[in-house]
């Protein structure tokens, strides 16, 4: 008896040390929000995705199974992060970082899987695992890390901008050789409010957009289908049954709700007219089943969190939480942005998925580690600014 209770009171102590050492109660708003947007997640793809399921499975729910899965891990996830004291998390940065390089590297080995002609995940017993979802995480830790380490230098071209710009580079280099200009865009709007929050010049961020404005019409004429999607964009009627047939069908999705919506699970676009339904394309269903009022009452919940995300670093104790509570409003804003303007016809359609909503288990186990993350740093946040 004496011998277990010994135990257990060396277990508790060890994790002592991973935890806060402030008492102080954090923004529980945060994982609310996480948690509930999550939980409409599942009940979107259980309607979204019967079909396409059915048509490729011959039953209704596996992709909702999974997802459902990959919810219960980040949820062991975001309670591991919200317990974890955020300085750990700068010690763990620069290896997790490697270890996420190599894991998007490893798609191009034998055990990586290609999805629609994209390579981007690695098969994992029955489930699939996309890095690029990870190095997003690892990149706002790292980059956090790097520019706190930087202090006021960041403001010098040759020791903080150059040396940020390089690294920037590189990791667009490895992203888009996944064919992924999506998540090499968010990454670099990422890098770049980090790096402007930190104290950059503005004169060195607008040099950095123009180069980065031309690398990405680089990048969208190497590839045929990235200048079809971009053609489909300026003309959407030019090729209804080709590259502007996704934008056509959503649109018509999307017009086919109005106020109020169809009525949950009454969709018509899901049967097969509308691409990738689960995915890149599930803001048009729900729009077409729930209506504006809904959705827009789903989308006042991200705006909450973002809105609350940079609160949290703007009472953050030190520079590294504040530059990682922003990276990781930025990452969830910026990606809802990006996702609704392309399945809207705003921005040429980029195949990056609504957070915590889309199906994709990767990319819901690393948003509620994120949201851990975030939800730590808030108990560490001062009194008032």
């Amino acid at each position: 008896m004496l011998h277990t209770t010994h135990k257990a009171w060396s277990l508790t102590m060890s994790l002592n040390q991973y935890r806060p050492k402030g008492n102080v109660r954090g923004d529980m708003a945060v994982l609310l929000c996480a948690l509930g947007l999550s939980l409409i997640g599942l009940l979107v793809i259980s309607s979204a995705s019967v079909v396409v399921s059915y048509e490729q499975f011959g039953t209704n729910n596996v992709f909702l199974a999974k997802q459902a899965i990959a919810f219960i891990i980040g949820c062991i996830g975001l309670i591991s992060a919200s317990l974890i004291d955020y300085r750990r998390w700068r010690q763990w940065a620069t290896p997790l970082l490697i270890v996420s390089i190599l894991a998007v590297l490893a798609v191009h080995l034998p055990f990586g899987i290609s999805i629609g002609g994209a390579r981007r995940w690695i098969e994992i017993g029955p489930f699939l695992f996309q890095p690029s979802e990870l190095l997003k995480l690892s990149f706002i830790l790292f980059t956090a890390a790097w520019l706190d380490k930087k202090g006021s230098h960041i403001t010098d071209l040759r020791k903080g901008i150059i040396p940020f710009g390089i690294l920037m580079l590189v990791m667009m280099g490895i992203i888009i050789i996944q064919k992924d200009l999506g998540t090499t865009l968010v990454v670099t709007v990422i890098g770049a409010v980090m790096v402007f929050i930190s104290g950059a010049r503005i004169q060195h961020l607008v040099a950095g957009l123009c180069i980065g404005l031309v690398l990405f019409y680089g990048f969208i004429r190497i590839e045929s289908f990235r200048y079809d999607r971009l053609m489909s964009f300026l003309n959407p009627q030019a090729d209804v049954q080709g590259a502007g047939y996704q934008i056509n069908q959503a649109r018509l999705a999307i017009g086919s709700g109005n106020v109020w919506g169809l009525g949950f699970g009454q969709s018509r676009q899901k049967y097969l007219y509308l691409p990738q339904v689960q995915t890149d394309a599930i803001f048009a269903i729900m729009v077409e089943e729930l209506g504006f009022v809904r959705v827009i009452g789903i989308l006042l919940i991200f705006i909450y969190m973002a809105v609350k995300g940079f609160r949290i670093a703007r009472r953050a104790p030190d520079r590294f939480s504040k530059l990682v509570a922003c990276g990781i409003a930025s990452w969830i804003i910026f990606q809802l942005f990006v996702n609704i303007s392309g399945i809207m016809g705003l921005i040429p359609l980029t195949g990056i998925p609504i957070p915590f909503i889309s199906y994709g288990g990767s990319s819901l186990v690393v948003l509620l580690l994120g949201a851990g993350i975030l939800y730590n740093i808030s108990r560490n946040a001062k009194a008032h600014v």
